[in-house]
């Protein structure tokens, strides 16, 4: 059964938040965690001795301030999920680079049919963009004399 106050948001159980008609209360040492709530019957429960060891609540009658707790887990736990995220980046770009250099590379090195149909697709590459760059310079030499316009 979940704690009554445990919550990853700021918004207050229901269930607890609704009841009306509670002379005792006495939540201590159960690992509750979050805002105590102020609606109804708890507005009553002003004795911080009911909510002892419960480390994660905050407000009143607690003196522990909600904005102040939930900012600085929220800065812990992002601060630890930065630093873990900024690990596994460097550890795959330290791997995924060998990897992949030598994955083209090394297969090039290694089939000699592999090596030739990529040199020939490199070298007909080249030769269409000289070809493509030649007409459509020509072509514009053309219009600008055709125009007029000496350059």
């Amino acid at each position: 059964m979940q704690p009554p106050f445990r919550s990853n948001s700021s918004e207050k159980t229901p269930s607890m938040s609704s009841i009306t008609s509670l002379n005792h209360l006495n939540l201590s040492h159960n690992l509750l965690s979050g805002p105590i709530p102020t609606t109804n019957q708890f507005s009553t429960f002003n004795d911080p001795s009911i909510y002892e060891a419960n480390l994660g609540l905050c407000g009143p009658p607690l003196s522990t301030n909600c904005s102040t707790l939930n900012d600085q887990d929220h800065t812990d736990e992002e601060d630890d999920e930065d630093e873990w995220d900024l690990s596994w980046f460097f550890i795959s770009m330290g791997l995924g680079f060998p990897v992949g250099f030598w994955a083209v590379c090394g297969s090039l090195a290694l089939k000699k049919s592999w090596r030739q149909t990529y040199f020939r697709f490199i070298d007909e590459t080249r030769d269409r963009l000289y070809v493509f760059t030649a007409v459509n310079v020509a072509r514009l030499k053309r219009k600008m004399e055709a125009n007029g316009v000496h350059g």
